[in-house]
C-alpha cells in the first residue's frame, strides 16, 4: 500500500506528524486502543466526541477485515489542537465497495458510484455484518463532522453532514475511508449510533481514567 500517497492526499501541511498503524486480525484491538488512547491524552478533546468516535472508528477498522477480502489494512490518525480537529483514515487494497456489495444479490447490479453512495445507508451490507459501520460514521459527520470521504476504485464520495456527492477520481485499488471532525463540540454519542448501543458506557469502561469517571458522578 502506498502510504506516502495517503499522507500527501489527506495529511499534507499538517502541524504535527500523524500516527500510522498497520492492523490485522491479530492486532486490530491493540491498534484501535493505541489510537484512541493517543487522542484521549488530550484533555481539550470533548469526551462525548471521543465516546462516539471510538465506536465508529472500530467499526471502520473491522470493515476492512470483514469485507475487503484482505487480511490487513492501514490506519492513520492526527489531532490538530490549533484547529480543534481530529483526522482519521482507514485504507485497504482489497476488492473495493462495488465488488464487495455485489456479493449480496440486492446490490449485484449497482454501478461503482451507486455502490459507494449506498454504502453509507443503514443496513447495507454484502451479507457479512450488519451494515452499520459507515452509516454510523455518516451520523457522526452529521453531528460533529467536517467531511467524510470514501474513495473506492475510480470514484470518491464526499459528505459534509448535509449533502452527498460522488465524483470520478484517480484509481484506488481497494477502499479509503477518511473523515475529519470537530473535537470541541459536545454531542450525544448514543444518538450518533441511533441509540442501538451504549457507546458512552463502552468508552468509559475501556478508556476513561478512574478520576474522570468519579467526576461524572
Amino acid at each position: 500500500m502506498n502510504v506516502d500517497s495517503l499522507l500527501n492526499s489527506y495529511f499534507k501541511d499538517c502541524e504535527m506528524s500523524p500516527l500510522i498503524e498497520v492492523f490485522d486480525n491479530e492486532n486490530i484491538y491493540n491498534v484501535y486502543s493505541d489510537i484512541i488512547k493517543s487522542l484521549n491524552n488530550y484533555p481539550d478533546i470533548e469526551l462525548s466526541v471521543m465516546q462516539a468516535l471510538s465506536y465508529c472508528f472500530y467499526e471502520v477498522l473491522d470493515n476492512v477485515l470483514t469485507h475487503s477480502g484482505k487480511n490487513c489494512g492501514t490506519a492513520i490518525s492526527l489531532y490538530s489542537p490549533t484547529k480543534s480537529m481530529i483526522q482519521i483514515l482507514v485504507a485497504d487494497d482489497g476488492m473495493g465497495i462495488q465488488k464487495s456489495l455485489a456479493q449480496n444479490p440486492l446490490y449485484v447490479n449497482l454501478s461503482e458510484s451507486e455502490a459507494i453512495e449506498k454504502s453509507i445507508q443503514d443496513a447495507v451490507t454484502d451479507g457479512k455484518g450488519m451494515g452499520f459501520g459507515l452509516y454510523s460514521t455518516s451520523r457522526l459527520i452529521k453531528n460533529v463532522g467536517i467531511r467524510l470521504e470514501i474513495h473506492s476504485g475510480l470514484h470518491t464520495l464526499v459528505y459534509d453532514g448535509k449533502e452527498t456527492h460522488v465524483d470520478v477520481s484517480s484509481r484506488w485499488q481497494g477502499t479509503i475511508v477518511y473523515f475529519d471532525i470537530h473535537s470541541n463540540r459536545e454531542i450525544n454519542p448514543n444518538e450518533v449510533v441511533d441509540n442501538r448501543t451504549d457507546c458512552e458506557s463502552q468508552f468509559n469502561d475501556e478508556f476513561a481514567p478512574v478520576d474522570d469517571l468519579e467526576q461524572l458522578w
